[in-house]
């Protein structure tokens, strides 16, 4: 039978009955769902012992786990503020997501309609088949008031069959907890009939961490237990790297997955919990692919929730939390995920390769990593970390993801690590866990590097290494580290005309738009990069190819096809119209710069026995 918390709340308020500081100064919410269907929620917000003076509330500007701006106080609306009894009080909008109320007595409610409608881990999605709560994009919250405790009541759970996912503290029936606003901006909740598969790790204390796995799809019980048997094998080998799963919260980790095609992907990580969001039919069939969300997302628990950057702590839901980390936050955990899937065996060695071939690329063939450091593409993640705006951007010439250029740099550490010092990376995670996230210290980049001159004995190349990689450009020498496991880089199309890529997909903003009926020959949509061939020949986006060696341009096949008879150094002449009319420019072709990742037996060549060894120390199961 649902049960409804708050109903007597103006009693409880006023009754003496109430002796518990605790509860007495809780901030309560209550959230129902008589509109469902059309993508509603009914909050309200009861503050006890409001502090004297005019209050302000708010909605988020940003999300746990996110460094981008996002307006979640646009999917609020009627608004309202009384007293105790249902008289009503004045209340300004003094922005688009900030409220104040002037005058008011001691006790007060805050009620409004939210609009969710988006399946991700930033928003909040309404509809009758779950509520899929992210806590900065569902509750307002009263400034000054961080440090006080939160109650949550989610009612209609019986009309729609839900039950809750959440790694807030159950305290009975439908009421769930938080001890302050951090905990509870970083407790996503999901609401669903799901199906789950639970069990125990035991840590290297002893204590028994719980592990769960619930999923909101299609699936049948015998796919989400198999599944999560799969995740139990993951985990093992995450713990591994550590020595030990961190101490969760109540005693539990949660893993929020929703599956359905009409979501959104994404991966979002907390700190008991993550929340897994993929557009797929359903689990079946599609476990390896989602266990690369897990693999990353779960090693968050360690590296970004408690091995936490100084720049990100308290977390600041005004604004943009800006951080020069991530390369190490994200993108040593990007260089895990994929690893420890290795381990685990769900990844082969050339599964593995293409995804080193990636991060290469990345860190040696992008405009961004060859003009700036990993520091300063980590700041650019305030409009990066699917930040949302219409107008397009240049970031193929001044971005690279801090996601893969830190793994790539976490690629070349552990590998000299290996070579150099008779170390793994995950010594050096080991260290940085003890020193930093065990006792939740944040750290700054010189931690970090303290960090790696304490484990390998050697703070002149811990100083080194940071100066050039870190704060600086220089790059590492890929081909000479991994051949050290008998892995060969090489070009990935040698011998082959190669232009570059010219964007012609729809992007976001007006130059994605529809082209019109009939309209002749190949767009260009986004900027063309910088060094390739047809960035030297002048053309970018705007531009409209005609004719490329005589050829008509319908599409980048017809493009690609006059492309195919030709070699290195051969030009092409293109004719093309943009806004100043037409014009023709030669465009001379080169090799493409991009490479490949292959092992040493695929190239035909002789893996040696410290190869091999070198190899399996580095790939095979930490698992004992």
């Amino acid at each position: 039978m649902k049960k409804i918390f708050l109903i007597t709340i103006a009693s409880l308020l006023t009754s003496a009955a109430i002796a518990q500081q605790d509860v007495q100064k809780a901030i309560y919410y209550s959230i129902s769902f008589p509109n469902a269907a059309h993508h509603e929620a009914e909050i309200v917000m009861t503050v006890p012992q409001a502090p004297d003076g005019p209050l302000r509330l708010r909605m988020s500007r940003s999300s746990a786990g996110r460094y981008a701006t996002h307006e979640f106080g646009k999917n609020i609306y009627n608004v309202k503020v009384t007293d105790i009894d249902g008289n009503a009080l004045p209340i300004t909008q003094l922005e688009g997501d900030l409220y104040e109320v002037t005058t008011h007595p001691a006790n007060i409610k805050v009620s409004y309609t939210l609009f969710g409608n988006w399946t991700d881990g930033t928003y909040t999605s309404i509809d009758p088949s779950h509520a899929h709560l992210n806590m900065p994009a569902t509750f307002m919250w009263l400034l000054g008031q961080d440090k006080r405790s939160v109650k949550f009541e989610f009612n209609d759970l019986d009309k729609y069959g839900w039950k809750v996912a959440t790694q807030l503290k159950h305290e009975g029936a439908n009421v769930y907890s938080a001890p302050n606003l951090q905990y509870m901006m970083d407790s996503p909740t999901e609401l669903a009939n799901y199906k789950i598969t639970s069990w125990d790790v035991v840590n290297a204390d002893g204590k028994k961490e719980k592990i769960n796995v619930t999923i909101h799809s299609d699936d049948d019980q015998a796919a989400v237990d198999n599944f999560g048997k799969m995740v139990q094998k993951m985990v093992l080998e995450e713990k591994a790297v550590f020595g030990e799963l961190p101490a969760y919260d109540y005693g539990e980790y949660t893993f929020l997955t929703d599956v359905y095609p009409t979501t959104s992907g994404d991966g979002m990580e907390h700190r008991n919990s993550t929340c897994i969001v993929d557009p797929l039919d359903k689990v079946a069939g599609n476990e390896n692919g989602l266990l690369g969300i897990f693999s990353h997302e779960y090693f968050h628990s360690w590296n970004v929730k408690r091995i936490r950057p100084k720049s990100l702590e308290p977390f600041n839901f005004e604004h943009a939390n800006m951080s020069s980390e991530l390369w190490f936050a994200e993108g040593f955990t990007q260089y895990y995920g994929e690893l420890l899937l290795t381990r685990s065996g769900f990844n082969t060695l050339d599964d593995y390769a293409r995804t080193l071939g990636g991060l290469i690329n990345q860190i040696q063939n992008t405009p961004g990593a060859a003009k700036y450091p990993a520091t300063q593409m980590s700041r650019y993640s305030v409009f990066a970390d699917a930040g949302v705006s219409i107008d397009p951007n240049n970031n193929v010439n001044d971005f690279t993801s801090y996601y893969t250029y830190g793994g790539a740099i976490a690629l070349a550490l552990d590998m000299r690590l290996r070579s150099e010092f008779n170390l793994t990376l995950d010594d050096y995670m080991r260290q940085v866990w003890l020193a930093r996230g065990k006792v939740m210290k944040p750290y700054t980049i010189p931690d970090l590097q303290n960090d790696l001159g304490k484990v390998t004995n050697n703070p002149k190349f811990a100083a080194d290494f940071f100066k050039r990689y870190i704060y600086g450009t220089d790059k590492n020498n890929y081909e000479e580290l991994l051949a050290k496991a008998g892995l060969m880089l090489q070009k990935a199309q040698p011998g082959k005309a190669w232009a570059g890529s010219l964007a012609s997909t729809p992007g976001r903003g007006r130059a994605g738009q529809q082209r019109a009926a009939g309209a002749e020959g190949l767009p260009i949509l986004s900027s063309t990069i910088i060094g390739t061939p047809v960035y030297k020949a002048g053309l970018d986006a705007g531009d409209v190819i005609l004719k490329a060696d005589g050829q008509a341009i319908t599409d980048p096949k017809s493009f690609s096809d006059v492309l195919a008879s030709k070699k290195p150094g051969d030009k092409i002449t293109v004719n093309y119209k943009n806004r100043t009319g037409a014009h023709e420019t030669t465009i001379v072709l080169e090799e493409s710069p991009y490479l490949e990742v292959v092992t040493f037996e695929k190239a035909g060549k002789q893996l040696s026995k410290e190869q091999e060894t070198f190899r399996n120390s580095w790939l095979q199961s930490k698992v004992k």
